[in-house]
């Protein structure tokens, strides 16, 4: 079964600042296990489906090779990272990793989604979540989920 986690924060608890856009606004490490015979690719899309605007896209990162076990924090905001994995446009239209920054009120949800691939996305570096969500749902052979929480409040 393919299991997603952090050393950061645990599934449904708060995310600390340092992912945040009050804080450094740098990507948590993550590791996952059971990934199946199979995959040809992996790919991480990270939401907040609290949003005020609806849907929020943080991050998506695809065609990282399946023999990845986990990414370091910090990924670094560029279309092409080392490993050969790509990284797509957030919903503020900036590459790479965009951390929480939720008005002030209630909580939001910050969504990492995993996907187990049996091909390599033919997309470019900078697509949008809907360009890749397309190619993921006809590719996915398993997904995890892991949820961080974060809350800004009046100082």
């Amino acid at each position: 079964m393919l299991t997603i986690s952090s050393p950061d924060f645990k599934n449904n608890e708060t995310m600390p600042a340092i992912l945040t856009g009050e804080g450094a606004n740098v990507s948590p490490a993550l590791f996952w296990k059971g990934v199946p015979d199979g995959t040809v690719s992996l790919a991480i899309i990270m939401d907040d489906p609290d949003a005020p605007t609806g849907l929020f896209t943080h991050w998506i990162l695809f065609n990282l090779p399946p023999d990845t076990k986990e990414l370091p924090q910090a990924v670094p905001t560029k279309l092409n990272l080392e490993n050969g994995a790509l990284q797509g446009k957030n919903t503020a239209n900036k590459i790479g990793y965009y951390g929480p920054y939720p008005p002030i009120g209630p909580p939001h949800r910050y969504q990492f989604h995993l996907y187990a691939l049996d091909k390599m996305l033919n997309i470019e570096a900078g697509a949008t979540r809907k360009q890749v969500i397309s190619e993921i749902e006809s590719s996915a052979i398993a997904t995890a989920m892991l949820t961080g929480i974060y809350q800004r409040t009046a100082k």
